[in-house]
């Protein structure tokens, strides 16, 4: 008889693209989050939250320049006998969420609807440095009205959200740019009803950041030489038609007048061209009669949206300050935001245009940029830890930390083996704790507690002499009756 074949165990393994987010990570996102919430709340939007999976046929394919199956979600069929379950899928952002929504309830909602929504979304991409398969986005939107009123208040409220989070004036900059001027654009080019050339252009516009002018002129023509020396194959567009393309996006000028009056050049005759550009105007002076002015949110034609569903005004958060890269390099932080105006994503499911426009901030690398800045500190302050010196006094320990909490300080009793002390301070240490509580038998007699300042003793440790060592206890003997007042006082010094 075989001998049945061992069952190897599971990898203890994240799924590729993916990863774990431990209590720090965690508590500032948590904390951002409720930042950008009150900034959203205090502009009158509600909270919304939505089922993380949708129908695919309620999702759409929205997802830009994708060569992976189910363009680019994660999707599953449902069972059915006879083969003709639902497809679902997690959703890979908020908006299309919102536009089901409000499809589905349009009656109870009023209009216009504003809301904002939290929370994670994955998009089945290939993962890279940074790059993961699931992030959080942090979504506001107004639904119901085609008013620029709602898109230069977007627009508005994106600036003041990365001021309240701690990204100051003059090291983030709003851009903003309009669908409807690309459009004429592309109409100037002869491309109105070529889909698929349109997608080429707009791909390649969507490098000039990367390659500039001279690389976008080569991409839409015969091709380029990338850094590597491989060849990149051009759109194949002639040299005329690719000039509309490199005046639009070298139209930006030293003012908003400027940069309009380039972009009408740029667009020609287009109808909708000019259309795009009399939102654009609108936009702005609605911005300046505000007080936003353009150290904070500008006028910028190289803002190319990547998702299909934009229809009008787009616009980009993007941080100006250096950082260094993995080799050492430095560049620029770039966008942690980016939206715009998409009119036709209701219509999908009732038929009549529903216009909208909103936001979404990723806030994973908002995180990381204030992390950069040092806005964020890098280590997480653990809780206060009352060690066990005798275990069957286990109710005493438990009646001090619960003293703390109730004074609003966070605390927990030492759950290990008390038997060695020694651990117990080291798990002190890696919990990050500011302060230990030590009892006793002798202190119990005398209705005493030691408290230990583990910063100040880490502190001395490092550098002081025996005499400063002396001069300045980290360890301090109060009556019981003192615990929580001694623990605030060293904590408050620790600020």
């Amino acid at each position: 008889m075989a001998k049945p074949k061992k069952q190897p165990r599971p990898k203890a393994v994240t799924p590729k693209g993916f990863r774990d987010y431990f209590g720090q990570e965690v508590t500032q996102r948590t904390e951002m989050l409720r930042t950008i919430a009150d900034v959203y709340h205090r502009y009158g939007f509600d909270a919304l939250e939505s089922s993380a999976v949708e129908t695919v046929e309620a999702l759409g394919k929205f997802l830009p320049d994708v060569d992976r199956p189910n363009e680019g979600v994660f999707a599953w069929q449902e069972f059915d006998e006879g083969g003709n379950g639902d497809w679902m899928a997690l959703r890979y952002d908020l908006t299309a969420p919102l536009a089901r929504v409000y499809a589905q309830h349009r009656n109870d909602l009023p209009t216009p609807y504003r809301r904002y929504a939290m929370g994670p979304v994955w998009r089945n991409e290939k993962p890279g440095p940074g790059r993961y398969r699931q992030f959080y986005q942090c979504d506001a939107d107004t639904v119901g009205t085609a008013s620029m009123a709602a898109d230069a208040e977007i627009c508005a409220m994106l600036s003041d959200t990365l001021e309240t989070v701690g990204i100051p004036r003059g090291d983030y900059l709003v851009r903003v740019n309009n669908r409807k001027v690309l459009n004429g654009v592309l109409e100037a080019m002869g491309l109105g009803a070529d889909a698929a050339a349109r997608d080429d252009v707009l791909r390649t516009i969507d490098k000039f950041d990367k390659v500039g002018e001279q690389g976008v002129r080569e991409l839409l023509t015969k091709g380029r030489l990338d850094a590597s020396g491989a060849f990149i194959e051009g759109v194949g567009l002639s040299d005329d038609q690719a000039e509309p393309v490199i005046a639009f996006l070298t139209s930006k000028a030293d003012d908003a007048a400027g940069t309009l009056a380039n972009l009408r050049a740029a667009v020609g005759d287009s109808k909708i061209g000019a259309e795009g550009i009399s939102e654009l105007e609108q936009i702005g002076e609605l911005l300046a009669a505000g007080g936003y002015g353009a150290d904070r949110i500008q006028i910028d034609p190289s803002v190319v949206r990547g998702l299909g569903y934009y229809t009008g005004p787009v616009y980009e958060a993007e941080l100006t300050f250096e950082i260094f890269d993995e080799k050492g390099r430095k560049r620029q932080f770039g966008s942690v935001s980016g939206g715009g105006r998409y009119d036709d994503l209701v219509k999908r499911f009732t038929g009549q245009e529903v216009p909208a426009t909103g936001i979404s901030i990723g806030v994973d690398r908002l995180l990381a940029a204030l992390r950069e800045k040092g806005r964020i500190k890098s280590h997480d302050t653990g809780p206060v830890v009352v060690t066990v010196m005798d275990r069957d006094r286990m109710a005493d320990y438990q009646a001090m930390v619960a003293e703390l909490r109730n004074a609003g300080i966070r605390a927990e009793v030492y759950l290990g083996n008390p038997k060695n002390f020694g651990n117990q301070l080291k798990y002190a240490d890696k919990r990050n704790s500011p302060v230990a509580v030590i009892e006793g038998g002798d202190e119990k007699d005398r209705s005493v507690v030691q408290i230990k300042d583990l910063i100040l003793g880490a502190k001395i440790a490092e550098s002081a002499t025996l005499e400063e060592w002396k001069e300045r206890p980290s360890q301090f003997e109060v009556p019981r009756g003192d615990l929580v007042a001694k623990v605030r006082e060293i904590l408050d010094s620790q600020d």
